[in-house]
């Protein structure tokens, strides 16, 4: 385990090149109008884990259950589905609201990607609500079970390259190629389509502010949020920031065998990271988004990275309660059970269970 103090907190990196211009927005006004018009859209629950709670010497545990979230598993439903949503939009404005129209008002667009899980899910649904095409390029690694997932809902799949960076490079090539649309949940210096995806992330986030103001308790005073290449971190950091203020702390989890933010946070830059495979698949990400590294720097607290074993046997405490999710999923979760105990009884933690047990 390696925790490390953001030394950028508040100020951000410094200007520089070789970074991506441009930084999200907290602003979720159009990501909650689209999704108003979407009939599989529902919040998801956030769960208050007081028994676990009481086990960890905390005062309260809320975990946001993103496991059914519009019924493809994962907060990544959010990302890529309002992207392409919005990219309808302002196509055919309000119109897209009517289902005959949002059927056929992307038909001739192809989005490519590629995805280390849940991302190629999202754009592959939202391509086929407008009528689009989705092609999805899987390293290696993915399970089988997943392409196939991928092709029951319409989507192309290529499997190509031994990781996800190698698959990235497969779909940027292809989507250069073909004149097809790429559209990463990353972002760089060269293409920062990603940017709507982050944004995407932000319903998740006013879900949680209504959801605690419902219940009428405290905000958390420590969040843990779980990083591939760090969209959902990002995009949920910023707006906790806006609305919760400087109090609340905020630790960013990743895998030992891929500490691309972290790395980067250290070295003030994006930097590639090298290691093995990591059973967090869908956090195994060596290298980090830009403007996600950007805000990171600027809204986190501290990173810190987690070995594959220290998360698998730490996220077994949430089977008992129902709340079974993957190493990926779970991994804030650990990190908030790794610092438990310098927490101290006072502690109110927030974390996000992102998906459900993993596919074969």
């Amino acid at each position: 385990m390696t925790y490390l103090s953001n030394p950028w907190r508040s100020k951000g990196l410094p200007p520089q090149s070789g970074l991506a211009d441009g930084q999200i927005t907290t602003d979720d006004h159009l990501v909650l109008k689209l999704l108003s018009h979407c009939p599989a859209h529902a919040a998801t629950p956030l769960v208050c884990a007081q028994e676990l709670a009481g086990t960890l010497g905390i005062e309260s545990l809320y975990i946001k259950d993103e496991r059914t979230r519009m019924g493809l598993g994962s907060f990544k439903a959010l990302g890529a589905a309002f992207s392409i949503a919005k990219t309808a939009y302002l196509k055919a404005g309000d119109a897209i609201a009517d289902p005959q129209v949002a059927k056929t008002a992307l038909k001739g667009q192809v989005f490519v990607t590629a995805s280390a899980g849940n991302h190629g899910l999202s754009v592959a649904a939202g391509a086929r609500v407008f009528g689009a095409r989705a092609v999805i390029y899987l390293a290696q690694t993915v399970p089988s079970g997943f392409a196939q997932r991928l092709r029951d809902i319409g989507a192309d799949v290529v499997v190509e390259g031994a990781d996800y960076e190698a698959s990235m490079d497969a779909a940027a090539k292809a989507a250069g190629d073909n004149g097809w649309r790429l559209l990463s949940d990353s972002t760089w210096e060269d293409d920062t389509s990603g940017q709507d995806v982050m944004e995407g992330y932000l319903a998740l986030s006013a879900e949680m502010f209504a959801q605690y103001e419902a219940k009428n308790d405290a905000p958390p005073t420590h969040v843990y949020l779980q990083a591939g290449v760090g969209g959902l971190a990002a995009a949920v950091a910023a707006s906790l920031r806006q609305h919760w203020g400087d109090d609340v702390q905020i630790t960013v989890v990743e895998p030992t065998a891929a500490p691309a933010l972290l790395e980067s946070i250290r070295a003030g830059k994006p930097v590639a990271t090298e290691g093995p495979a990591s059973n967090m698949g869908r956090l195994d990400c060596k290298e980090p988004s830009h403007l996600a590294l950007k805000a990171l720097a600027q809204d986190a607290d501290g990173f810190l990275t987690l070995q594959d074993g220290d998360v698998a046997e730490k996220i077994e405490q949430l089977e008992p309660f129902g709340l079974q999710t993957s190493p990926s999923g779970g991994a804030g979760f650990a990190g908030a059970v790794s610092d438990a105990a310098q927490l101290g009884a006072k502690a109110r933690v927030l974390v996000i269970l992102s998906e459900g047990p993993a596919d074969d």
